[in-house]
């Protein structure tokens, strides 16, 4: 079983604050020009509704969400394996399914090429190899989400 990954102190801060002003009616774009959205999800747990903003990406036509480790969210998503994406006023259930790292390789492989910010993070460049980015998306996440 993964270790479940904690966000800093400051993330999470940040998340609220995201979170409010989503809520609120703002608009504002992530890191070049990834969207935020708010994802709601069921808790594994509780069953009460969790929300966190994420951004997503698009990538013809299909929109893909990535993070840094394992976190509540990213266990709920797989228990759930749906949720709710709000962005401005307009909401849809979408499907979720996690992408091995074998399929989710080139598709980051590419977002990197096309300047995705968080390259660093994932310890690759646009010149790695698929099995470089394969090794750095173990424990990292990839989701694709469908509209229901």
């Amino acid at each position: 079983m993964a270790k479940t990954y904690h966000a800093p102190l400051f993330v999470r801060m940040a998340n609220v604050l995201s979170t409010t002003l989503l809520r609120a009616g703002f608009q504002f774009v992530g890191f070049g020009s990834y969207r935020i959205y708010l994802l709601t999800i069921r808790g594994r747990k509780s069953g009460q509704p969790r929300t966190v903003p994420l951004a997503l990406w698009e990538r013809h036509g299909k929109r893909y969400v990535a993070c840094q480790g394992v976190g509540d969210w990213v266990l709920n998503l797989r228990a759930a394996g749906e949720a709710i994406l709000t962005r401005d006023r307009y909401s849809e259930t979408v499907t979720a399914r996690e992408l091995s790292p074998e399929e989710a390789a080139p598709i980051l492989r590419e977002e990197i090429k096309n300047g995705h910010p968080f390259a660093k993070v994932y310890g690759v460049t646009a010149d790695s190899s698929l099995e470089e980015f394969e090794h750095a998306l173990v424990g990292r996440p990839v989701f694709l989400l469908e509209r229901k």
